[in-house]
């Protein structure tokens, strides 16, 4: 896997993982990543899995805003080439990322 990959999977995973412990906790229950390589395309698939399935990632779009929270999923919009959510039954949700290899 190119350091290309591997640098931007590291900072979407975090973003991720940390948004689920944050934002996703259910007390009882804990998040699951999974990360998947499809050796064919040399896509990288990042999936976090939470319990939460009615608290839905929101992308924050005011810049004025001073906090220091609040911007990962622009980030992690910046870093994927694709990203979105599932549902994840019976009450969960999981947001994905995929990383592919950027030529030069």
């Amino acid at each position: 896997m190119s350091p290309d990959v591997t640098e931007r999977a590291e900072q979407i995973v975090a973003e991720l993982a940390a948004n689920a412990a944050l934002h996703g906790r259910v007390q009882g229950r804990d998040f699951r990543l999974a990360l998947t390589l499809d050796t064919t395309t040399g896509t990288l698939r990042i999936a976090v899995t939470d319990a939460k399935g009615g608290q839905l990632p929101v992308v924050t779009t005011d810049s004025a805003t001073d906090g220091e929270t609040g911007r990962g999923l622009l980030m992690v919009g910046a870093l994927a080439d694709r990203w979105g959510t599932e549902p994840h039954p019976p009450g969960g949700k999981t947001v994905w990322a995929e990383v592919c290899h950027r030529s030069s």
